[in-house]
């Protein structure tokens, strides 16, 4: 597997927030969000080649019970149905977080889908543009990732404006139950995240949903290995 980063933290986001954590972080991706706040796992993919086996071995430093595996997008490699087998294996409380738009063979005790609305089309570059469209919003892939898993789901809300396609994804959605539903504010600072959680959290109230904080940004800002 190609491995951008694998380090110990506060999960930031979403229902286990604050939990300590091993983030195992792949990378590459099949979509190119503009607002990807780890473009070394996407838009220009860096990394080291890991065996399962290495990985394994590093992540025995760290004395933690929840292991996250994220990127770039993590599906996007069959090497991830290993790892989350030797994850429980290893008695690791495994949280997967994925666009939902590719399927796999995995272990998860949470499955943290982040659909991509149409605010994150890259538009400034129209080729990818055009492949991230065709490629973010994978209805069969969703269906069966919240029949198969616990899950929750995470949209980042960048303006006012995302609430009603929000609001139009959950409807066509009637299984998704919206307590498990978090909506977070777009942003790569502290400043960026408060302003739009001021209005934020009444609006996930109106729609019935969480609102979830981004706290490892608030806490150190847009860096990696947080």
């Amino acid at each position: 597997m190609l491995i951008s980063e694998i380090f110990h933290s506060p999960q930031g986001e979403g229902k286990w927030i604050g939990v300590p954590s091993i983030f195992i972080r792949t990378s590459g991706c099949n979509l190119r969000c503009w607002f990807c706040d780890t473009p070394y796992t996407s838009w220009e993919p860096e990394g080291e080649k890991m065996s399962v086996d290495a990985i394994m071995e590093h992540i025995a430093q760290y004395d933690c019970e929840h292991a996250v595996v994220t990127g770039g997008e993590p599906m996007v490699t069959h090497e991830v149905e290993t790892l989350t087998q030797r994850l429980r294996a290893a008695g690791k409380v495994i949280t997967i977080e994925t666009a939902g738009t590719i399927l796999q063979e995995v272990q998860v005790d949470l499955m943290s889908i982040s659909p991509k609305l149409s605010n994150s089309t890259p538009v400034k570059d129209p080729a990818w543009a055009h492949r991230h469209d065709a490629r973010r919003d994978q209805p069969n892939v969703i269906h069966e990732l919240i029949k198969q898993y616990p899950y929750q789901i995470k949209f980042v809300v960048d303006q006012r404006e995302d609430l009603h396609e929000i609001e139009a994804y959950l409807e066509r959605y009637p299984e998704i139950d919206r307590a498990h539903v978090y909506l977070m504010p777009q942003g790569t600072t502290a400043k960026m995240l408060d302003e739009r959680m001021e209005w934020l959290q009444e609006a996930a109230k109106q729609a019935g949903c969480q609102v979830s904080r981004r706290m490892h940004i608030e806490l150190w800002g847009n860096v990696r290995g947080k």
